[in-house]
């Protein structure tokens, strides 16, 4: 049971109502998650420009999802687990790296390093070594890559613990 309310263009106040309005003309209908951000034009407007900017990530979007998947394993936000869970088939990655990501992991050493990484900035980020780093670079990725990590993190983390605050559970429709 949702502890917030949805607010709509109509019942939204001041920022929230614009930008309201402006998802739903550009993209006709917004989820439970958005809707209800719009208590906060704060929370909203910025998980707008985050996750907006995160679209521009170095990440490729298979090795983002499967980090997300294993942030929110962690989190356990049942709304964003099932929608990366659903990003990531749609994207190909086969059921058995869906479960390791659920896990942590991955059978490809350079993705798992990478969410081994994320694991770290979401539990620990003072537990990131200098030798950590070193590997990732030696995996191939780029300092950019790797500074993306923690901005992936910071969206997973605003978007579950939002839909843990608010009570939006798997069943309505996602905002994640």
């Amino acid at each position: 049971m949702p502890r917030l309310t949805r607010l709509t263009p109509d019942t939204a106040v001041g920022a929230s109502r614009d930008l309201l309005a402006d998802l739903v003309s550009r993209h006709g209908q917004i989820g439970d998650m958005v809707s209800t951000m719009a208590h906060s034009p704060a929370v909203l407007g910025g998980y707008l420009q985050l996750s907006r900017a995160m679209g521009r990530a170095k990440l490729d979007r298979r090795t983002s999802e499967r980090i997300s998947i294993a942030v929110q394993a962690l989190q356990g936000c049942g709304l964003c687990l099932d929608a990366h869970v659903s990003a990531a088939r749609v994207m190909g990655v086969d059921e058995e790296e869906i479960e390791r990501a659920h896990a942590g992991t991955s059978a490809d050493p350079a993705i798992a390093a990478i969410i081994t990484l994320a694991l770290e900035v979401y539990r620990e980020p003072t537990s990131i070594t200098d030798e950590q780093v070193s590997a990732l670079r030696e995996h191939g990725y780029s300092d950019r890559a790797i500074a993306d990590v923690v901005g992936l993190v910071a969206l997973n983390i605003l978007t579950g613990a939002f839909n843990l605050l608010a009570g939006i559970t798997p069943g309505g429709d996602s905002g994640a």
